[in-house]
């Protein structure tokens, strides 16, 4: 990947690597590298989830948008797959995210869509790369009528979306009672909403009271364990937890046990074949997807086609061999008959059409997918040349081989470097936690040391 954008935009802490400053420079660019592959004015949305830093990049993004000679359609606050949504409903020619998806507050990012909705290519992020770190100066600036024009849409624009999402189930949901955590961020200005549209539905919302400074602070899909006790002791029939840019939706089933993205790819895969909607019985998924879910869809007669993390790697695979279901087991799912990203509301959606179709309960329609122990262990590193190093090692290679020879075909065992974050991931599966834990264990210690 190039220097600023990673496996999902350009992330950083605020005013400590992203500043107001690079934010102008990624808008001025971008409308640039936009209107010479339009061949005339670009149209840009953006929308932001609820950081307290999102208005300060947001302004200087549309700073530089319209002195590049871009329109721009204000979003508001949105979530990441509504903006991507609206994108291609108001045929714009791309859109601007401003999130740091579930990371803490401090951080933030920049996302870019095509005018398709898909996440921008690597050749025209490169392009506006090339433009933030050696050529912003050279950009002319607009004069006149040719300056940009901001037009504020939010209010219509999230109810487009709410609408779009409410017509991709055909379920009344009625009898079902869920809780749903918001994790303060973007999912807090729709979900109610969303939910109020199925009047026999019963719901209850959590953690939708952003602040500025509270999106992902232990609530969310990153931090499950108040919803389920709650979904528990509440008599809830499900629980729904969203990330703070809600592209990721998890839940918990009657029990409070957890439910991934394995689990909900499982299901709704195994509900699509069986309907004849899912081709080549196929389901994309991720090298990070648990040795269980593997297991579960061969025996139903279900292919499981792996790609590199990121939502961006299985989506690239859906488009490419024309799979219409994929995902994470973090909760990014891809519905590609409704959706161009992962979206946690649609996700939701479906997974309560799913049950309420089923006249089960949650435990007994998700929790059939079985899930191996697994253990992921973050090692904190200095920058990139530090995961670059690590993963040329000859040292680590060996240990690996060795971890996995010691597993015999009863686990699984993976070393890889975030794309998001200054860590190295060491995961291991197996057959107990205790063997998970100290495989594991061992090879983080190793990495550690490199």
């Amino acid at each position: 990947m190039g220097k600023l954008f990673g496996t999902d935009g350009i992330r950083g802490v605020v005013n400590a690597g992203l500043d107001a400053d690079l934010a102008y420079k990624v808008g001025l660019a971008a409308a640039t590298v936009l209107a010479k592959d339009k061949g005339g004015r670009p149209l840009v949305t953006i929308g932001k989830d609820t950081r307290i830093s999102g208005d300060l990049l947001k302004g200087s993004l549309i700073s530089g948008l319209c002195t590049a000679g871009a329109d721009v359609l204000d979003l508001g606050t949105l979530p990441t797959p509504g903006v991507a949504w609206v994108t291609v409903d108001e045929e714009a020619d791309a859109g601007i995210v401003i999130s740091a998806s579930h990371n803490p507050f401090e951080h933030n990012g920049i996302k870019i869509f095509n005018g398709k909705g898909f996440k921008l290519s690597d050749e025209l992020e490169e392009k506006i790369e090339e433009i933030v770190l050696f050529g912003s100066n050279n950009v002319p600036m607009k004069t006149g009528a040719d300056i940009g024009r901001v037009s504020y849409v939010a209010p219509k624009a999230s109810e487009d979306y709410i609408d779009h999402l409410e017509s991709t189930i055909d379920s009344t949901l009625g009898g079902l009672r869920i809780l749903v955590d918001c994790a303060n961020g973007a999912a807090s200005t729709t979900a109610a909403r969303l939910f109020d549209r199925f009047s026999k539905l019963r719901t209850d919302v959590i953690n939708a009271d952003p602040d500025g400074v509270n999106i992902n602070d232990r609530c969310g899909s990153t931090h499950m364990d108040a919803l389920a006790a709650m979904v528990k002791a509440g008599g809830y029939d499900i629980g729904i937890a969203f990330d703070g840019d809600a592209d990721r939706c998890l839940a918990v089933d009657e029990q409070g046990g957890l439910i991934d993205g394995d689990q909900v790819m499982a299901a709704c895969g195994l509900d699509m074949m069986r309907k004849g909607r899912l081709p080549g019985n196929t389901v994309v998924a991720t090298v990070m997807s648990n040795l269980g879910f593997h297991v579960y869809t061969k025996e139903q007669g279900m292919v499981a086609e792996c790609t590199d993390v990121g939502d961006r790697n299985v989506l690239e695979r859906m488009v490419e061999k024309g799979y219409r279901l994929g995902g994470e087991q973090s909760g990014h799912t891809i519905f590609l008959d409704h959706a161009t990203t992962g979206d946690g509301q649609l996700t939701a959606l479906h997974i309560l059409a799913l049950l309420k179709e089923s006249g089960k309960k949650a435990s007994e329609v998700f929790g059939v997918c079985p899930r191996y122990p697994q253990v992921l262990i973050n090692i904190p590193v200095a920058d990139n040349d530090v995961k670059k190093a690590a993963m040329a090692s000859p040292l680590l290679a060996q240990a690996i081989q060795r971890e996995e020879e010691a597993l015999a075909g009863e686990g699984r065992v993976l070393v890889r470097p975030s794309g998001t974050e200054a860590l190295m991931r060491v995961m291991v599966e197996a057959k107990t936690q205790s063997l998970a834990q100290e495989t594991a264990q061992r090879l983080a210690d190793l990495v550690a040391g490199l």
